[in-house]
């Protein structure tokens, strides 16, 4: 142990039991909330920047987004790693994107793996990082002789419909489906990834005058049914596999959807929302998100509202009150917030800086709704400075975690025990013992600025999150002197990979020799 300047007194004591309380009061503040930004990477609408940035300018630019949404206290990523039968990372079972290198099939040089490398930098900020996919869509255009040799329209162009100027897998064929958990299976299995995300294209949006050709398909298996019913049962049977293909491996791992907004109009169906949307997810995207909460195969939904509150047609007040009233309890809700739309829509109320800020404010409102998610990432990097300072004043003052894998509450048995403290010029390294009971994901930092007492329940006590890096018998932490100094007293706790988070070890801080773990 180093006593080298000791200035602190650490006193392990396990501190009252909490947890995720259901009782804990929605307010404007929350310890507990999902804040997510998409990080979109099909046409480089976010990142890469362009397709020909060299490896170290991609890094930077990524990194960039982490610490823009670091300051805002955001705590999820949702990064595109398959946008159109491609990848963002190496594998057998799809070519390198081209939005990732300029030619599809091209490994990044000088070599790395794009998606390891940003889960690290992800979790070494706190973030939960959610890797997005996009499974029906094979193409952006019809040009094939720009696909790589190893694309599945190449090699597989029995599984191809073409539609609307891009290809597609067909939905209804047993081998697309295993093909396509497959790929799910390999990213589960090889990256350390919180959570596999769709989006919102299952069936394509519906083109006038043409038809999306799966009749030969649906003769061989609609079994009798519609064919309406047929393609929403294709997309139903596909994601409950791909569920249980994720939680087979890695149970903490979560499956979220993030649907087009409305499930269906009133006028067509009285439990459907107050709306006048053109399209909808059950008439014309053939997903039915009421089915995939009732069969318990997703973990949380992601509802696309990007409208604004008193939108005519479809407001986003009269539908966050619609998907908060018809979430079934197992299935966690967020709502996801246009803000490609600040500044940069024909709806003049997109020109209100308070227009986001209001939709949190209202969607805290209702205690099943948990969270937001903001399409997409740019537009907070270095744009939109009045509304990013009225999120960071107001509703992302402090930091926040995200909730508990639904139907994950446990107790984490193991708490931070203090082995060692060595204070270096800058930082305290603190070594804790290695915990047994219990796969931890951070270890949380709190701290008080005067002689109040810790409560962990305030989230304007957190100083930090950080990630656990696992050794054989310990683990070492490393904090800002600066951080402790002006703390009178601080507290760790260990969260798990289901976001479970321990009881509290208290540290108190003062000048006197260094004494670890008493009164344990």
């Amino acid at each position: 142990m180093n006593h080298k300047n000791p200035i602190y007194l650490f006193i392990s004591v396990f501190l009252l039991s909490f947890g995720y309380s259901q009782a804990q009061s929605k307010n404007s503040n929350p310890k507990n909330e999902f804040r997510a930004v998409w990080i979109a990477t099909v046409a480089n609408i976010d990142w890469p920047i362009s397709n020909t940035d060299a490896v170290e300018k991609q890094k930077a630019d990524f990194i960039a987004i982490l610490d823009t949404y670091k300051k805002l206290n955001y705590n999820v990523v949702i990064v595109q790693i398959r946008s159109a039968g491609d990848a963002m990372y190496p594998t057998n079972l799809a070519p390198w994107s081209k939005y990732l290198t300029g030619k599809q099939g091209l490994a990044p040089y000088p070599f790395y793996d794009p998606l390891d490398w940003m889960i690290t930098e992800a979790h070494d900020r706190g973030f939960e990082f959610h890797a997005w996919l996009n499974p029906y869509r094979a193409t952006m255009d019809l040009n094939t002789t720009a696909l790589s040799r190893d694309h599945d329209v190449i090699k597989h162009p029995e599984w191809m419909i073409k539609h609307g100027g891009k290809y597609y897998y067909n939905p209804a064929l047993p081998e697309v489906q295993t093909h396509l958990i497959n790929i799910v299976d390999e990213v589960v299995t090889k990256y350390d990834i919180d959570a596999i995300h769709f989006d919102d294209y299952f069936y394509p949006y519906r083109i006038k005058g043409e038809e999306f050709n799966d009749y030969a398909s649906y003769r061989k298996y609609g079994k009798g049914m519609s064919v309406e019913d047929w393609r929403r049962d294709n997309v139903n049977v596909y994601l409950k596999n791909t569920y249980d293909a994720i939680k087979k491996l890695k149970p903490w791992v979560q499956f979220g959807i993030s649907p087009f907004g409305v499930w269906r109009n009133k006028s067509v169906d009285p439990r459907g929302s107050d709306t006048q949307a053109g399209q909808t997810n059950y008439d014309d995207l053939y997903a039915d998100p009421m089915a995939w909460m009732e069969g318990n195969y997703i973990d949380y939904i992601l509802p696309q509202l990007y409208w604004s509150i008193e939108h005519k047609t479809a407001s986003y007040a009269k539908l966050s009150k619609w998907w908060a009233e018809n979430t079934n309890k197992n299935t966690a809700l967020y709502i996801g917030n246009g803000t490609y739309k600040i500044n940069n829509d024909s709806d003049k109320k997109w020109s209100n800086p308070n227009e986001i800020p209001n939709q949190i404010d209202l969607t805290r409102g209702y205690d099943n709704i948990n969270g937001n998610a903001f399409f997409s990432a740019k537009w907070f990097v270095n744009k939109n400075y009045a509304v990013t300072q009225l999120l960071k004043d107001n509703q992302y003052q402090y930091p926040a975690l995200p909730y508990v894998v639904p139907n994950s509450r446990q107790e984490v048995k193991d708490t931070p025990y203090v082995t060692n403290i060595n204070n270096q010029s800058e930082n305290t390294v603190i070594t804790l013992s290695y915990p047994t009971q219990s796969k931890i994901r951070y270890v949380m930092v709190y701290g008080t600025t005067n002689k109040n007492l810790i409560n962990i329940n305030d989230p304007s006590q957190i100083i930090n999150k950080i990630a656990f890096k696992e050794t054989k018998d310990s683990i070492a932490i490393s904090i800002p002197k600066l951080y402790l100094e002006k703390h009178n007293n601080c507290a760790l706790t260990f969260v798990d990979y289901f976001g479970n988070e321990s009881q509290a070890t208290l540290l108190k801080v003062n000048n006197q020799n260094l004494n670890t773990n008493e009164n344990r």
